[in-house]
């Protein structure tokens, strides 16, 4: 159990006063967490607080400590050594699928060895090294080490591959291969984890529509119990059920409304886990015109009755702009039941939305509820509901907030579908429409069910690390790649859900999105705060979108588009006409608009920023578009805790790394409303608030981020807060 002279070497020039006979001790007698941690201890007492060196010497000595166990088990000589045979060891185990070998022969598995490169496991920092490992990388079934991190990448890779044609099939691997291993770029959490293996899907969240019956709502419980086994993330819209005291078949006043029906979503994330690691993670979404909104909001409290409270699940409110009208003038609103208003108005009202800012068909049908005298309604001061929506915020972080006008505005595929609402981390937005049972008969002896299916979204996520991407000066490639590996997950996927299945294939969804840009102004010594901020933001992702676009454009032309192309906002010029792109000087929108016209598009939609935290820690970078916590901290797991530094921490950067909790959160919400711009679905935006936060000061965080556009928010983050804040793993891309 050598450690090379080369390494020791190393770490003696760039730490010359650590221990390093000390750590190579406890290295020897196989005390390999001590010996990291004794180095990562040493090199921060040694060195400026401010440098991050000492992050990689650890990741050596793990490093060292995984080829040498993956080395006994593969009875090999060296690190990544006979590839074909650990894939044949791992089909052999159960773990990888033998479809590797039925696309990948033993002469093409042999030279995609050679382009294996080891060196850039140095890319690692140790907490980033660690969670790839214990979380990600491919083990026997006895947890034994197997996979190496760049085998992973090179699996992954094959996969997502897989099915392109065999002339180009190698040089689109190795392409996947090197935007992976340089940490370009990561794929989301099911891609990584379950890529090459026997079983899990590859696709990271879904949302759901539950129609107003029995029997939808029984059967969404079903698939999401599904979907949730095999380690999505859900989010569910409830506005179509019918409220608290509405009548169900003439019998006046006998419904119980929509908190039972979460009481039993709430049983079935804590029930059904995802693959056995972590609970179920499922977020609803409730109108705020709906006559059970004040129960939905307390739904999460601490305090009150306990059987109108579902703390494992996530809430959401889906809001018009006349709704934040109301709350900014400080008018009345009013509560509707949705099937009493179907039954009297002979319209959903959560299938109308403003096509115009301050006009449109959802105010109009509002207001003809309002004054319709053979309809019940509840009026509240809109303030009132706003105030709970806050108080449930400053207590569990939720509910978000989905602005349901400005989404369906700049939705691209609006003349095949409605969005209602949401998925669980609030950057997907895509048609949505409840599956509804037509029949069901018997014939043969066997019981036939017929559904109309409806739209279950399905997301498809990888995400861009801007760290690295951005100097490396290669992001049109990357992009070029990126887009093909998430549009091949589309059709590798097996999701246990048909109706998301063909949702999957109509729409082609895609979310690109991007990590690190914490990292990436602190590179560039870009003050959070500053209006440089902004307008890098701005340019930045219109540079994202226009090659995002290109890449989709050029696939359609050697794939076809996506079924639902013709007649969407793509296709007649009307997503770049209504965002004005045409004004802007950088890009050639003109040809671009032409182009897509002319060769359609692969992708109905594109781009999507998640929160993706656990996957930047493996890229070394920081997480979504979020500012950091803190410059030093602990990643505490349940069996390590390990001290982190913001990346590439030094005295260049120290001072471009502020805390989330104190930059403005103004500064946040205008640089991510010139992002929104350029983003065809949504952001993961959070909002960070202190517990001295008054209420007025959070009420114009809401405003101003409804009036510059955002259409969704994520968590309010309170310093005072005892709620949950865990992502949805899937979503971490």
């Amino acid at each position: 159990m050598n450690y090379t002279a080369t390494d020791q070497e190393w770490l003696q020039d760039s730490f010359p006063s650590l221990p390093i006979n000390q750590v190579l001790g406890k290295w020897k007698h196989h005390r390999i967490e001590e010996a990291a941690q004794d180095m990562i201890l040493a090199c921060l007492a040694e060195v400026d607080e401010a440098s991050p060196d000492w992050t990689f010497a650890a990741s050596r000595i793990y490093l060292k400590w995984m080829y040498k166990e993956a080395r006994k088990n593969r009875g090999t000589t060296a690190p990544y050594r006979d590839f074909h045979e650990l894939i044949t060891t791992l089909i052999e185990e159960g773990v990888y699928t033998r479809k590797i070998l039925m696309y990948y022969s033993p002469a093409e598995i042999k030279q995609l060895e050679r382009e294996l490169v080891q060196e850039r496991d140095h890319l690692f920092t140790y907490i980033g090294l660690r969670t790839l490992s214990d979380r990600y990388l491919a083990r026997s079934k006895s947890k034994e080490i197997f996979e190496l991190p760049q085998e992973r990448f090179m699996i992954i890779a094959m996969m997502l591959m897989a099915q392109e044609q065999e002339h180009r099939k190698l040089d689109l691997v190795k392409e996947a291969y090197w935007a992976l291993s340089n940490l370009y770029m990561t794929v989301a959490t099911p891609t990584l984890s379950n890529a090459g293996k026997q079983h899990g899907q590859l696709s990271s969240c879904f949302i759901d529509t539950i129609d107003d019956s029995l029997q939808s709502i029984y059967d969404s419980n079903t698939d999401i119990a599904n979907l949730s086994k095999n380690g999505g993330g859900i989010g569910v819209y409830l506005g179509k059920i019918r409220s608290r005291g509405s009548d169900i078949r003439g019998y006046k006043g006998v419904s119980s409304g929509v908190i039972p029906w979460m009481k039993q979503l709430n049983n079935t994330a804590v029930s059904v886990d995802q693959l056995g690691q972590r609970q179920g993670a499922i977020a609803v979404y409730l109108d705020v015109w709906h006559k059970d909104i004040f129960s939905f909001l307390d739904s999460r409290l601490n305090n009150g009755d306990e059987r109108q409270r579902t703390h494992d699940l996530f809430t959401g409110v889906s809001i018009p702009d006349i709704f934040m009208e109301a709350v900014e003038n400080r008018d009345d609103w009013y509560l509707f039941d949705p099937h009493e208003v179907r039954e009297v108005m002979g319209f959903s009202l959560e299938d109308a939305y403003d096509e115009e800012r301050g006009a449109g068909t959802f105010r109009t049908r509002y207001e003809q509820c309002v004054d319709h005298p053979s309809l019940s309604k509840e009026r509240v001061p809109a303030i009132d509901i706003m105030k709970r929506v806050m108080m449930s915020q400053l207590e569990t972080g939720t509910p978000y907030m989905f602005y349901r006008d400005e989404v369906n505005r700049k939705n691209p595929n609006g003349h095949a579908g409605m969005i209602y609402c949401s998925n669980l981390c609030t950057e997907i937005t895509q048609n949505q429409s409840p599956t509804v049972q037509q029949q069901q008969f018997v014939e043969d002896g066997k019981i036939i069910t017929i559904q109309a299916p409806g739209d279950f979204v399905v997301c498809n996520l990888s995400s861009l690390n801007l760290g690295r991407a951005i100097p490396s000066g290669e992001l049109a490639r990357i992009i070029q790649i990126q887009v093909r590996m998430l549009d091949n997950v589309i059709d590798l996927n097996t999701i246990p859900v048909l109706q998301a299945q063909l949702t999957n294939q109509q729409y082609r969804g895609i979310g690109l999105g991007t990590f690190g840009w914490a990292h990436l102004l602190a590179k560039k010594q870009i003050h959070w705060e500053s209006e440089e901020a902004v307008d890098y933001a701005d340019a930045l992702y219109e540079t994202i979108a226009y090659h995002t676009i290109e890449a989709s454009s050029d696939l359609a032309y050697e794939k076809g588009s996506y079924p639902l192309f013709e007649g969407s906002d793509w296709e007649s010029g009307a997503y770049f006409s209504k965002r004005g792109y045409h004004k802007h000087d950088a890009w050639d929108w003109s040809s671009l608009q032409e182009k897509v016209n002319q060769n359609g598009l692969r992708n109905g939609y594109l781009l999507a920023v998640a929160p993706n935290s656990s996957t930047s820690l493996i890229a070394g970078s920081t997480a979504s578009i979020d500012p950091i916590f803190q410059k030093f901290y602990s990643e505490e797991k349940k069996d390590y805790k390990i001290p982190v530094t913001a990346p590439e921490l030094d005295h260049h950067t120290y001072g471009y790394y502020p805390s989330a909790y104190d930059v403005d959160q103004k500064a946040s919400i205008r640089q991510n409303a010139a992002r929104q711009k350029y983003v065809d679905q949504s952001i993961s935006f959070n909002l960070y608030v202190r517990n001295s936060i008054h209420a007025k000061e959070l009420l114009d965080l809401h405003l101003e981020a409804w009036r510059l556009g955002l259409k969704t928010t994520y968590y309010t983050r309170s310093t005072s807060s005892q709620g949950s804040y865990d992502e949805c793993e899937s979503c971490s891309s």
